[in-house]
């Protein structure tokens, strides 16, 4: 259903010391991504602090920004969030395209 693609923003941000990744998921549909966008947006991250995630949908892309202090921290969250979004994209194969509204 879909292929994802991931660049780091930047490899390590120099001018606030925080490690920036960047996801784009494309979607066959702009309603797909809205549903994979409600789906995965009230996972917050755990920690108060330490790192932030920020989605966005734009047409039918899915984007993903993650901004953190360690690279372990970064790395848990992105596998986490990797694990959720393949089960819903999984979920969304087993039941079919959405129905237009």
């Amino acid at each position: 259903m879909t292929a994802v693609m991931a660049a780091p923003s930047s490899a390590n941000n120099h001018e606030s010391g925080k490690l920036e990744f960047s996801l784009d998921v494309p979607f066959p549909s702009s309603q797909e991504a809205s549903i994979a966008l409600q789906s995965l947006s009230p996972d917050r991250e755990p920690r108060k602090g330490g790192i932030s995630k920020q989605l966005t949908v734009s047409g039918s892309t899915l984007s993903v920004r993650w901004s953190a202090d360690e690279a372990r921290i970064l790395r848990v969250s992105v596998g986490s969030f990797l694990d959720h979004l393949s089960l819903v994209v999984e979920t969304m194969e087993m039941f079919g395209p959405p129905v237009p509204q």
